[in-house]
C-alpha cells in the first residue's frame, strides 16, 4: 500500500469507527463496506465481521432479537480467530465486549447502554 493509498484507509476507518461508536449502525456498516472492498485476506475477513455487528445492532434496535443474535454470533466468529491482525483495533477488547453482548442476547437478559459494542484504537 503505497503513501496516499495507507492515508486513504486510515482516513476511511476513523470515519467508519466513528459512525459505529457513535452507534451509527447502518452508516457504519456502509462506511465499513466502503473499506471491505479493498482488503483481502485476514483483514477482509475482520472487517465483514464488524460488518456483522453492526448489522446486528441495526437489528438490535429494531426489536429483532433473533438477527441480532445469529449476526453477532456469525461476526465474532470471523473477528475472535483474527484478534492479531493489525487494524488499528483493539480486536481481543472488541471479542470479550461482543462475547458478553452474545452471552446476554441469548439468555435474554436485559441490555443497558455499556453492552453496546465499542472499537478501541490502539
Amino acid at each position: 500500500m503505497n503513501k496516499e493509498s495507507a492515508k486513504s484507509f486510515q482516513d476511511a476507518l476513523f470515519t467508519a469507527l466513528n459512525l459505529f461508536n457513535n452507534h451509527k449502525w447502518y452508516e457504519a456498516h456502509d462506511a465499513f463496506e466502503e473499506i471491505w472492498n479493498c482488503v483481502d485476506g485476514d483483514e477482509r475477513q475482520v472487517i465483514q465481521g464488524i460488518l456483522q455487528v453492526s448489522v446486528s445492532q441495526f437489528h438490535l434496535s429494531k426489536g429483532n432479537l433473533n438477527g441480532a443474535t445469529i449476526l453477532l454470533g456469525e461476526g465474532l466468529g470471523r473477528i475472535k480467530t483474527r484478534t492479531k491482525i493489525d487494524l488499528g483495533i483493539d480486536l481481543e477488547s472488541f471479542c470479550q465486549c461482543l462475547e458478553d453482548l452474545l452471552r446476554k442476547l441469548q439468555y435474554k437478559e436485559l441490555l443497558n447502554e455499556k453492552d453496546k459494542p465499542f472499537l478501541k484504537t490502539l
